[in-house]
């Protein structure tokens, strides 16, 4: 080996290490809802450097790059042996995404990926590109996971490369080693994006939340969050979808919304995490919101504050999609910590931690909208008069 070729081995190996080894800080004072952290937890940059170069000076003597990684962002989630994993979607240079399965010890840094990416198995009509895949473990004994994904449309003319159909890819394993295929889902839409299985069965069938969508894009028709239900895993068929969580004009989510991971059953209601989309002079800018539908009856929304939950902020406002926030994963630990794996701009995934507590308290106490101007301003008139009571009772 030359001296020139295992100095920059070196190097690389050396720099990688002490990426893993750097430790997350918590900002300060936050909102009180959330903690973000100062670092993001998954860059390109923490793939391992065994993807990305050939190490054997034979084949690759300047020691190039061979597999660009340009981004590692949306991950599933789930607490495994005691350990934290995402499986992130990792995004090649050549713009096809996979999965690989990072682990953490503390679910804020240090994650590693394992050794190899994720293998998915094909269907008979090969995926082009899969991405943004929901963990969930059920209540069957199954892990399973639900991801988009996309094929060329078939209907579009050789000039058009672009056009697309996504429709939701599943998958199930008992190890997260050894995946087994299904059927893609059938519903009556035309498109799917962001469908996420239910953690229990309903009335004996598998609950989905789906976006229908009329196009690859544009939902058309699809009203906004969707729900449906599924006699079986192996070929599973919605035959109606009702919309629970619909799209509004003049919101956060005017133009798009779907669903995050799986919610969280809690006392009070089922807790969800989602994104909404609206249009903007500088393009699409994605948020998290938040919501809570009934433990007996999951169609049925019962609380949702207004806006945003979390929103692009500082960096994570710049990328490859620039001004985004997307999350399909989170982990609830015995000791109702939360950690909410999101990412920033389709380029790097980041964390937040909360509470169980505190997020039920979030959306149950926070304030609706009301949909107008003026609704927003008495709402800010009654907390102001509620605080200028407090303060006056108990001067701060």
């Amino acid at each position: 080996m030359s001296l020139v070729f295992e100095s920059r081995e070196n190097a690389l190996f050396k720099a990688y290490d002490e990426l893993l080894a750097r430790k997350n800080e918590k900002q300060e004072l936050g909102n009180g809802i959330y903690d973000r952290y100062r670092y993001p937890i998954l860059t390109a940059a923490h793939t391992p450097v065994f993807w990305r170069y050939d190490l054997d000076e034979a084949t690759n003597p300047f020691l190039m790059e061979r597999v660009g990684i340009n981004a590692v962002m949306n991950a599933g989630a789930i607490k495994w042996n005691n350990k934290y994993l995402v499986m992130a979607r990792v995004e090649a240079a050549n713009r096809k995404s996979f999965f690989a399965i990072a682990e953490s010890d503390n679910g804020i840094d240090g994650f590693k990926f394992w050794d190899y990416p994720v293998l998915i198995p094909e269907t008979d009509d090969p995926d082009t590109n899969i991405y943004d895949i929901r963990l969930v473990q059920h209540e069957d004994g199954f892990v399973y996971g639900l991801f988009c994904s996309e094929r060329r449309d078939p209907a579009a003319p050789a000039s058009d490369q672009s056009s697309a159909v996504a429709q939701c890819g599943i998958v199930r394993t008992k190890d997260l080693k050894n995946w087994e295929r299904l059927d893609d889902l059938v519903t009556p839409s035309a498109q799917q994006r962001n469908v996420v299985l239910h953690p229990e069965f309903v009335n004996g069938k598998y609950a989905f939340y789906t976006r229908p969508q009329d196009g690859f894009v544009d939902t058309g028709s699809g009203g906004g969050i969707g729900l449906g239900f599924a006699n079986n895993m192996d070929h599973a068929v919605i035959e109606k979808e009702k919309v629970i969580d619909r799209r509004i004009y003049h919101t956060i989510s005017e133009l798009k919304n779907g669903m995050g991971p799986a919610p969280v059953k809690t006392a009070h209601g089922w807790l969800h995490l989602a994104h909404g989309v609206r249009n903007t002079a500088a393009g699409l800018r994605y948020v998290l919101y938040m919501f809570m539908t009934d433990l007996q009856d999951i169609s049925k929304v019962i609380h949702k504050p207004a806006g945003y939950f979390l929103a692009p902020e500082g960096e994570e406002r710049t990328g490859d999609v620039s001004n985004v926030v997307f999350n399909n994963g989170w982990i609830v630990d015995d000791d109702g910590t939360v950690f909410i794996y999101y990412a920033s701009s389709d380029t790097r995934l980041h964390v937040a931690t909360s509470t169980l507590d505190r997020l039920v308290d979030y959306v149950m106490h926070t304030p609706e909208d009301g949909f107008t101007s003026h609704s927003t301003v008495l709402t800010l008139h009654q907390l102001i008069q509620k605080n200028e009571a407090v303060l006056t009772a108990t001067p701060r």
